[in-house]
Formats: C-alpha cells, sequence, structure tokens
C-alpha cells in the first residue's frame, strides 16, 4: 500500500521452534505470504500457528512483524511482548517491542525498553534509531502541555468503515484515497486504494470515483497534486504487478486534455528500486516535494524535491537533509499557500506513528495535540492560514484510516485582578473602619514587588493578574502590624469550552485589616500545641510559627518576647521549667528561619499567668495552656 514504510534493516530470518505439523504447515505458509507482502494471509496462517504449539515465540514475533509492516504496529505490540516472554531476545525483538510502546501511548516503558535494548545492542543497525527516539520521548509532556487553539471535526462526506485518507482541494471539490474499492488487497486485507472527490460542503457522505484513466483495477492510486492551472495531476501508484514489494510505488502524471484526463505515465526520475509517493507541488506549481527511501538519503523515506522547467521538464530531485530528513521516515509534504512546508515523520520527537510538523528554518516544530495523537496524523493540507483537512487513524475514527477538518480558533482571553479593601480593627468592639491612604505592594511568590499603590478614601485598592501565579498583597503603615494575605491565580482559569466572551475578567477579593502596634500587649499564637511532656515543635505547630516569621519580616522594627504558659496541673517547677524549654524551642525555630535573635526572647510562665483562674474544664485549662507574643520594642 502507499501508506506502508520500508523496515529499517533486515528482517531476522528465524528457525521454527519444534511443534506439532500443523504448527509447521501454519508457519511456512505463514512465511510464503509474509516474503510476497501478502501480510494480512500472512497473519491469518501465524495466528493459527499459535494456535496448535505450545512454544510459539517465532510464530508471536513474525506476527508481530506482519502487523508492524501492514502499518498496524499498535496491533504488534501484545505479540512482541508475547516473543519475548517466550524467550526471543533478540535484540531486534528488544527494539521493536520499545516502539511499538511508543505507538500505543505507553510512552515511560518505551523509553525503558528502548534503554534496555541499548544496553546489550552490538548490531548498529538500530542503535541511532533507539538512542534519538530515547531523547524524543523526553519530550512528549513538552508537546502534550503545549496549547495550540486547534479544533477538529471528522468530514463525515468522506469518511467510512474503509480507509479515507491524503485530501487535497481541487478546483472547490476535496479529493482524496480510499480503500472501499470491492476487491481486496492481500497486503493489509483492505480493498485497493482509487481516488474519490467530493464537494466540501458535501453532508451526505456522497463522494464519487475520480474515474479511469487514473483509477484502474487493482492498482493503488493516492495523494495527487495539481500544476499548469489544475491541468498537469501527479499521483502515487503501485502494485501493477511487475514488481513485487513496496518498489513497485512510482510517480505518474496525467494531463487534462479535451474534456478528460490522459493516460497516466510514469515520471522520469522515478527509481526502479527505490519508493517514490505522496508527491505535493508548491504554489506556483514549480516545485515538486515527494517522499522517497532512494539512496542519498537520511534512512527511512526522505523528502526530496525536483523543479519544473518551463518546457515541462524535471530536474534531478535533491534530498532536503537534515534537520528536515532524519534516519526515521518522513513522507507526506505539504506546502500551505503562504509557504510554509509541512510533513509527516516519525523521526522527529512526537506522540506516536507519523506525527505533523511545520518547518520553520532549522527549527522542526510538532503541532502538537489535537492534531497529533499517539496514532498516525499525515497528509495534512492547508486551505488558508488557519484552516485546512489532514488524516489520522485515530481511536474513534469511522475506518482505518479518516479524514479530519481542523481551524485554529483564537483562545478566549482571561483577565484576573484583585480588589481589595484597606481596613482598621477596633480590639475593644471588632468593629472595622475603612482605611485611605494605605501603600499596598503586590508582591511575587518570591517576595520581590510585582506592583505598588495606595488604598483610596474607602480603602480600596487593585492590581492585574497573571494567570497561573501567586501573589501575596501587603499594607503597612506606622505604627501598625503590617497585613498580608495570599492571591493565587493558578487553577483558576476556566476551560475554554466554558468561556463565552473573547475576553472575560474574573474579579478575586481580598481583606487587609491592619492592627495597631501597642507595647507589652500579649497576643495569641493560635494551634500551637505539644506532645505531652515534650518540647520539640511539631509540624502542625511549625506551620503557625511560619506565620509570625512572616510578621517579623513585615515589620522589621519590632522586637517580641514569644511565651509559653501551662495550666495549673502538675507541679509548679516542673510547669515553669517546661514552659521555659517549649518557649525556647519556639524561638529557635524562628532564629533558624533567618529572624535576628536580638529579635527575639523566649520567656516560660509556667502556670503563673493564666487566663481563666481557678479553670475547672478541660476547655479553660486549654485555654490557659497557650504561645504568646509581645512587642517589647519599637525601633525608630
Amino acid at each position: 500500500m502507499m501508506r506502508h514504510y520500508k523496515t529499517l534493516g533486515a528482517l531476522a530470518l528465524l528457525v521454527a521452534l519444534n511443534g506439532c505439523g500443523p504448527f509447521k504447515s501454519s508457519l511456512s505458509k505463514g512465511d510464503k505470504d509474509f516474503k510476497q507482502g501478502e501480510y494480512q494471509l500472512a497473519i491469518e496462517h501465524y495466528q493459527a500457528a499459535l494456535k496448535n504449539s505450545r512454544n510459539a515465540r517465532t510464530a508471536n514475533f513474525k506476527l508481530a512483524e506482519a502487523y508492524r509492516l501492514s502499518n498496524r504496529l499498535p496491533q504488534a505490540e501484545p505479540f512482541y511482548k508475547a516473543a519475548i516472554d517466550a524467550g526471543q531476545k533478540s535484540e531486534e525483538t528488544l527494539f521493536r517491542y520499545g516502539m511499538a510502546l511508543k505507538a500505543v501511548g505507553r510512552y515511560e516503558e518505551a523509553a525503558a525498553q528502548l534503554q534496555q535494548y541499548l544496553a546489550v545492542a552490538a548490531n548498529k543497525t538500530f542503535i541511532a534509531i533507539a538512542s534519538r527516539e530515547v531523547e524524543n520521548l523526553k519530550q512528549v509532556p513538552a508537546i502534550l502541555n503545549t496549547p495550540t487553539y486547534q479544533v477538529i471535526e471528522p468530514f463525515k462526506a468522506a469518511n467510512t468503515a474503509a480507509s479515507d485518507f491524503g485530501p487535497v482541494v481541487h478546483q472547490g471539490q476535496l479529493m482524496f484515497a480510499s480503500t472501499r474499492e470491492t476487491q481486496v488487497y492481500k497486503g493489509n486485507g483492505e480493498g485497493f486504494q482509487d481516488l474519490y472527490v467530493v464537494t466540501q460542503n458535501d453532508t451526505t457522505g456522497s463522494a464519487v470515483s475520480f474515474g479511469e484513466p487514473v483509477n484502474s483495477v487493482g492498482i493503488h492510486e493516492a495523494t495527487p497534486t495539481f500544476t499548469n492551472e489544475g491541468r498537469t495531476m501527479i499521483f502515487a501508484r503501485s502494485n501493477s504487478g511487475k514488481k513485487k514489494g513496496r518498489q513497485d510505488v512510482d510517480l505518474f502524471v496525467s494531463q487534462f486534455k479535451t474534456g478528460k484526463w490522459s493516460d497516466p505515465t510514469i515520471l522520469s526520475f522515478n527509481d526502479d528500486a527505490a519508493w517514490d509517493a505522496t508527491p505535493a507541488f508548491s504554489p506556483d506549481g514549480k516545485t515538486l516535494y515527494f517522499s522517497s527511501d532512494r539512496r542519498g538519503g537520511q534512512g527511512g523515506n526522505d523528502i526530496w524535491s525536483a523543479t519544473l522547467d518551463e518546457g515541462g521538464r524535471f530536474s534531478r530531485p535533491v534530498n532536503l537533509g537534515a534537520p528536515i530528513n532524519t534516519p526515521g521516515n518522513e513522507s507526506f509534504p505539504h506546502v500551505a499557500p503562504d509557504g510554509t512546508l509541512y510533513i509527516a515523520s516519525d523521526g522527529h520527537p512526537g506522540l506516536g506513528g507519523l506525527d505533523l510538523f511545520r518547518i520553520n528554518g532549522d527549527s522542526i516544530i510538532n503541532l502538537g495535540a489535537p492534531l497529533n495523537t499517539v496514532g498516525d496524523d499525515f497528509a495534512i493540507f492547508y486551505i488558508d492560514k488557519d484552516r485546512g483537512y489532514f488524516s489520522s487513524n485515530r481511536a474513534g475514527g469511522q475506518g482505518g484510516d479518516d479524514i479530519y477538518g481542523f481551524e485554529k480558533r483564537q483562545p478566549k482571553l482571561v483577565n484576573f485582578f484583585v480588589d481589595g479593601r484597606v481596613v482598621e480593627r477596633n480590639d475593644k468592639t471588632n468593629a472595622t473602619t475603612a482605611m485611605g491612604n494605605i501603600r499596598v505592594t503586590l508582591q511575587n511568590a518570591q517576595g520581590q514587588k510585582v506592583a505598588e499603590t495606595v488604598s483610596t478614601a474607602g480603602g480600596a485598592f487593585s492590581f492585574k493578574l497573571d494567570t497561573a501565579s501567586v501573589y501575596s498583597v501587603l499594607a503597612e503603615r506606622e505604627g501598625y502590624f503590617a497585613a498580608r494575605q495570599s492571591v493565587i491565580t493558578q487553577g483558576k482559569t476556566p476551560p475554554q469550552s466554558q468561556l463565552t466572551q473573547p475576553l472575560t475578567e474574573i474579579r478575586l477579593t481580598t481583606t487587609l485589616t491592619l492592627t495597631k502596634i501597642v507595647k507589652n500587649k500579649a497576643i495569641v499564637v493560635e494551634n500551637i500545641f505539644y506532645d505531652f511532656d515534650k518540647a520539640n515543635i511539631r509540624p502542625d505547630a511549625a506551620i503557625e510559627l511560619d506565620k509570625l516569621v512572616q510578621t517579623l519580616v513585615d515589620n522589621p522594627k519590632i522586637t517580641i518576647e514569644l511565651s509559653s504558659h501551662t495550666d495549673s496541673r502538675g507541679n509548679d517547677l516542673y510547669n515553669q521549667d517546661l514552659s521555659q524549654r517549649r518557649a525556647q524551642s519556639a524561638v529557635d525555630y524562628i532564629i533558624s528561619k533567618g529572624i535576628d535573635k536580638n529579635r527575639i526572647t523566649a520567656k516560660g510562665y509556667g502556670e503563673s499567668r493564666p487566663v481563666v483562674k481557678n479553670a475547672k474544664t478541660e476547655a479553660e485549662h486549654q485555654r490557659n495552656r497557650r504561645t504568646e507574643f509581645k512587642v517589647t520594642r519599637i525601633d525608630e
């Protein structure tokens, strides 16, 4: 078939393991079909061999290879695994299994398997590819996480239960290849490929055959491209019966004269020993790009080009070279109306089999999801800079390959703001009043100033924020404890599907409460608990002490005393000692966070300063077991 890619390295010659007669017979029949490239028939025989053998590692490996060579690598994965589990540990099997794991989206397992292969590899056949693929797999997370804003829809008018691929727009119609022909191709069990046409706005699925003489019985035709104002068509044709195997794929040309297409003739620069296919003209019709595994390339299929002169003669093809071409496979070139070259490749960092790429000088840019998936995504065709079609065998399709339309839609934007208010709390009444003319600072997660403003007479302030960020807002006034609140936009951007406007404003709110600094006034540090008879700082206590550290950072002019108190139960001297040790542990913790030791002292008061005298209930005792701080000095 047109889409089959040349294997890298020769298929290992394996000797059939001991088995019963039917096993040998089925395996032998499978090998015969395999050699003729009739992989679907070979698969059926290898499956029969598996049913009649207790030791079928050879059949499993050959079955996997038949799936791979008929462009069904995901289906090959369990059979490579079965072959390895049965003792088939050849270098090729280890390598092929790693590539099959990638084809089913098990990226971490694929990298590990390829590294396992590299650890034992002696034959250089696959080493370069495996090493490159291990590096490529490291880029999968970045590809998946880069937004592309592409929306895709299946083009239902063209898609059937067969394989439909290679869309090209010509004179208002969509041309594509399809295997819906009834005559079966023994390579994969599908029909032979013919060219079909359907109008772009068709919703009925009434595609019709392009007809003779371009289409022919028992031969594949695919991937047309046009020049000379649409009167010259070049396309790929294969399996004419003159040669066997994938080398029998060549480029043909047909001319539209006197209202009909001429009998196709083979192009002069085809290589008889090579696979030449997937042609595409540049917009000016003067350069033909195509894919070929002819000698002189980087390995596998490469992208080549040939120029067309005014007399209709092509120049000698030139390999586009690295970095466009790799030791893997590059095919299905397309030049968009703006002159940008696009290709499909399994050699560049991608998500599965073939991925779609944009060529930007020496940069080869993966088009990302959802255009690319774990499957084969290929044959892109741009109608304009933001719209077009492509082919994919991704899950959820109607057939083997399907045609999809795509459109890049500019993302709906989200602007974040924080709207805040500065207030003062009255300690006696607990009421708050607005505070104007207060300096408010917006800081990033590292404590660096991002922006600054002054509150209005009503105490209001506002800042514009970035998405996916962590901030804090800080209000400061002489004679007051600074007030700080965190503001987080991370994880708060709605999905694009939930946004209804081109620009959405999301406004977060916060309140900064300033409290006057009163010297020697005790302030309880809540939720500081210690284990029984212990003075060490527990993780839950550390969280609360970190808040006190921030208070000291935000108020650099104050010096404090940190005190610990016990309840009245127990020996007085014991309680005194325990409270001192606990206070000192808290102070040591705070100093360890970078606070100057001269700004804080520890004091244990034991049971001498109860909040509730003559406490009787456990709740009253709990109030007495407390940690407090008080400001002892304010620097000018």
